[in-house]
């Protein structure tokens, strides 16, 4: 199972337009992106492949990344930064299948998987698949199943990756705060590899409005706000998930310059061959 990073970044992306902070300044020094959110799950063994959430930077993504086009995908929410992208599936396939919830959610009225029926009505070679939350399905040869998150005030869902026949196993956490359910850990745990939502250092939290949460014993907020974790607090879920390898992402622009390129933190084109 091959996992590319396409999009690691937030809602504006690094570098951010219009943005001259030193933050982004530094991105364009380095030749590095942050672009919205997306992730990229190849089987080698069937020759299918996996895309986690539709960027609205899709074209750019898979222009620039050595992957080839999806055979079905899978939508973790209805933000427009990881929905939006599938106008992009315009003429491009014969067929589509996308997975995604069919549990309603009470502030829409509707589940994820009727927004994207509703919204992308028009792409009559979409086809849009419903799924419970925590059922396992079979997907481009792989397990796959929605868990849910905390990222209010919308219904989000993480997601487990594993290959049936290697037992490898890719966990991502959704945009979430760091109330992750129980169940939802447990079925996050020990992954090969966890993509973890984690916007931006806990010491932003100071300059949000509602400050942060999920505090640890000595104070730090593992999450932002809230609805996205801290660096801090998705390290901390990390190893609570005793997870083999970390990469942190959807990450915004406002990591102070020198911390913001350093490890664990993902830029967008990175591989790994679980």
């Amino acid at each position: 199972m091959r996992v590319t990073l396409l999009g690691t970044g937030d809602t504006t992306g690094t570098p951010t337009v219009g943005c001259d902070c030193d933050t982004c300044e530094r991105a364009r020094e380095l030749g590095v992106e942050r672009s919205r959110f997306s992730v990229h799950v190849e089987n080698e063994r069937t020759g299918e492949s996996l895309l986690i959430d539709f960027s609205p930077d899709f074209r750019h993504q898979f222009l620039t990344q050595d992957v080839p086009l999806p055979d079905a995908a899978l939508v973790t929410h209805i933000h427009f930064d990881h929905l939006d992208g599938l106008g992009n599936a315009y003429r491009l396939f014969d067929d589509l299948p996308v997975h995604a919830t069919g549990e309603v959610d009470p502030v829409t009225d509707e589940s994820v998987a009727g927004t994207i029926r509703r919204k992308y009505d028009y792409l009559d070679r979409v086809s849009v698949h419903d799924h419970a939350p925590n059922e396992r399905f079979r997907v481009c040869g792989l397990d796959v199943r929605f868990v849910p998150v905390d990222h209010p005030p919308l219904l989000c869902y993480g997601v487990v990756v594993e290959d049936p026949e290697t037992g490898a196993k890719c966990s991502l956490t959704g945009d979430t705060s760091y109330g992750i359910p129980e169940a939802s850990r447990d079925a996050l745990a020990a992954p090969d590899l966890l993509l973890a939502d984690a916007i931006v250092p806990a010491s932003s939290a100071e300059h949000h409005p509602f400050g942060g949460k999920h505090h640890d014993d000595e104070g730090v907020p593992r999450t932002f706000g809230t609805k996205h974790m801290t660096r801090e607090g998705a390290l901390d879920l990390a190893a609570d998930l005793d997870a083999e390898r970390t990469r942190l992402v959807h990450l915004a622009h406002y990591y102070p310059a020198d911390e913001a390129f350093e490890e664990p933190l993902a830029v967008d084109g990175e591989q790994y061959d679980l």
